[in-house]
């Protein structure tokens, strides 16, 4: 039995000249969910970083988001394209994200903040570890509603005939993106959260343990999901967000290994 790709329409809505696409959604779901149970585990268990220094932060931290994302997708993709028509990165309408390089422009946007603001720049990718799930699974599950981002041929009877590549059964590997690395992962973090006090006791720790889920997960489902075509596959069969992932797992693995030993304090700036 082979599943078809339902087609959905990427617009959401159409009000006169305006377009609401299901991907801009996407990013609007996410960012709102995630800021408000932010500010409830802030409420619940409270540190250093207030409820209001989170809020000023989220417009800052969504910049840093859409036009790391961009420029990472100039860079790290198409970089030629771009060389050519290096306007069309502030395109934002037009597809295009990458997520190591919105990770690397809300990493920047952080530790602006945290200095400006004299705040623990780890307290606050604990922070983020626990809510940053939640705009992943939102964006992936757009990523399937787009039709893009498809998976590699199988001939599994949960194969899905995608609409804009070819014939073939594929996997349909967003949906495994958006369980691992998006519900897997914030249901992780949300038992810890519940039953131990980690994110209080050994600051940083859950900051390391999110690079290294999301690591494992993306490499796991890169074997899954077909390479960007004007890239391919690399060495030994190996893909380029395998690679750009490689690093995120040993920092994190560094960094859960430093925070279980309390080298950080929640009073670090």
């Amino acid at each position: 039995m082979i599943l078809m790709y339902p087609k959905i329409n990427p617009i959401a809505l159409k009000l006169g000249p305006l377009t609401i696409h299901w991907y801009g959604l996407a990013y609007v779901a996410g960012i709102l969910l995630g800021w408000r149970y932010a500010i409830w585990l802030i409420n619940k268990k409270p540190l250093k970083i207030t409820a209001q220094n989170f809020t000023d932060f989220i417009a800052f931290a969504t910049l840093g988001i859409v036009l790391g994302g961009r420029f990472g997708h100039a860079l790290f993709y198409a970089p030629l394209y771009y060389f050519h028509k290096p306007w069309e990165i502030l395109f934002l309408w037009q597809p295009g994200m990458s997520f190591h390089g919105g990770f690397l422009g809300f990493l920047a946007v952080s530790i602006w903040f945290c200095r400006k603001h004299r705040l623990s720049f780890l307290e606050l990718m604990d922070l983020a570890a626990c809510t940053s799930s939640i705009g992943i699974f939102f964006g992936r599950i757009a990523n399937f509603i787009n039709g893009e981002l498809w998976g590699r041929p199988t001939g599994k009877t949960w194969g899905m005939i995608f609409p804009h590549v070819d014939a073939l059964p594929r996997h349909p590997s967003q949906l495994y993106e958006a369980a691992t690395e998006g519900l897997l992962l914030f249901l992780t973090f949300f038992l810890l959260e519940r039953f131990t006090s980690w994110r209080q006791k050994y600051c940083g720790l859950f900051a390391g343990l999110f690079s290294i889920g999301y690591s494992l997960a993306r490499i796991v489902v890169e074997c899954f999901r077909e390479p960007d075509q004007e890239i391919g596959y690399l060495f030994w069969g190996t893909t380029l967000g395998q690679w750009l992932t490689l690093p995120l797992l040993l920092v994190g693995i560094g960094l859960a290994v430093l925070a279980h030993r309390k080298v950080f304090t929640h009073d670090a700036v």
